[in-house]
Formats: structure tokens, C-alpha cells, sequence
């Protein structure tokens, strides 16, 4: 796991002002307030923008575009585990990832894992346990980020063999055993998350993991 000290100071304020100001704006019955609410996160922005190279409108529409109270983004992972084996898809940029991608609104985390390896891999499955539950700035990649991400590792069986077909995200699919991992796209899952899904595939007690 990553120490917390090692996160940028600069990105953990301007995530808070973002946060504060958010809520501000949703919640502030005052409009001078909300106001100075607005200009708050307009300077968080500014802040992630300067720091990252990245251009204004981008951050603006990463960081900005949100109301309500401001709460972490979902992502799901499927590990398809058989035969010592588990099931990766290589992605456009040709780095491989385990199946799955952003919960969306009106799914679950378990529906949303079986739409996303039918989309990804062609393969039907059924959803079992979680492995854990891990924050993304912590375990995966220490580039800055402008929200929070909860990472969702759940066991799932495959159902029948995987039939890759069109689509905008893989080109591949395959099987692959812990000592021969391809190149992986380690912001999606890292080497040693793979190998803690294992160790949850081997134990039948196992506790999900928790950040």
C-alpha cells in the first residue's frame, strides 16, 4: 500500500476545497455564499491545472461538473479465475487489465460486472465474493487525480468460454497464469492485486480487504 505521505499536499487541499465547495454550493441558502463557493473550487481548479499541465477546461469538467455531496467514484473488476489461470483483455493502448470499468448509475456492482465482461470479453458469468475494496491514489498510481476512486475486486465464474467480438476497448482476450502476466495496465489493476485475487480464489475463509 501506498503511504499517504508520499500523496502531494497540494492534491489532497485542493481536493478538500473542491469538497467544501461543493457542498457549499448545494446546500448554502445564502447566494453571496454560494458565491465564494464557486470561486473557491474555481481555484481549486486553477491549483490542479497549474500543478498538472493539464488545460483549465479539462480540470473544469473532471472537477466541476458535479453537485450534491461529493462522494468517491465506483470501479468494478472482475477476477475470472480457472485452471490456475485468470482472464485479462488487452486494452487499445495494448496493456491488459482484468474485466470492468465505472459503475454505472443504474447498476450494481455485481450487474454491472456481468455487462461489463460480456462487453469486454464476450463471456457470461456469475458474480461470488469480494476480495476487497481499495482506494485508488493508495494502491494503483501515484499520478494526481482530481476525485477519489473505490476499487471493487470481486470473484467471478465464467460461464462458457470467452468470444471476443468488435467493440471500443479490448482486442484480445486470454487466460494467463501468475508467472506469465503481460504487460499491465497497472492503473486498472496492479501485479499485486492479481495475486491477492488468487489468494481469495485459494481460501475459502478469505476477508476482503478494506481501505
Amino acid at each position: 500500500m501506498e503511504d499517504d505521505s508520499i500523496r502531494p499536499k497540494w492534491l489532497t487541499w485542493a481536493k478538500e476545497i473542491q469538497f467544501i465547495a461543493q457542498a457549499g454550493i448545494e446546500y448554502c441558502p445564502d447566494p453571496f455564499d454560494r458565491e465564494r463557493f464557486e470561486r473557491l473550487r474555481e481555484l481549486a481548479a486553477e491549483m490542479l491545472s497549474t500543478m498538472t499541465d493539464l488545460p483549465l477546461e479539462k480540470v473544469r469538467d473532471l472537477f466541476c461538473n458535479e453537485t450534491g455531496f461529493q462522494t468517491p467514484k465506483l470501479d468494478s473488476r472482475a477476477a475470472i479465475i480457472r485452471d490456475g489461470k485468470i482472464l485479462l483483455v488487452r486494452e487499445r493502448d495494448g496493456l491488459w487489465a482484468m474485466p470492468g470499468g465505472w459503475v454505472d448509475v443504474d447498476q450494481t456492482i455485481a450487474s454491472n460486472l456481468v455487462k461489463e465482461v460480456h462487453e469486454e470479453a464476450g463471456l457470461e458469468v456469475k458474480t461470488g465474493r469480494l476480495v476487497a475494496l481499495h482506494e485508488y491514489s493508495r494502491r494503483n498510481c501515484r499520478r494526481p487525480f482530481p476525485y477519489n476512486i473505490i476499487k471493487a475486486f470481486v470473484l467471478c465464474e465464467p460461464v462458457g468460454e470467452p468470444h471476443l467480438a468488435a467493440n471500443p476497448e479490448t482486442n484480445d482476450v486470454q487466460w494467463f497464469a501468475p508467472a506469465t502476466l503481460p504487460p499491465l495496465h497497472t492503473g486498472k489493476q496492479t501485479f499485486g492485486q492479481i495475486a491477492m485475487c488468487f489468494a481469495a480464489y485459494a481460501d475459502a475463509h478469505w476477508v476482503p480487504e478494506l481501505d
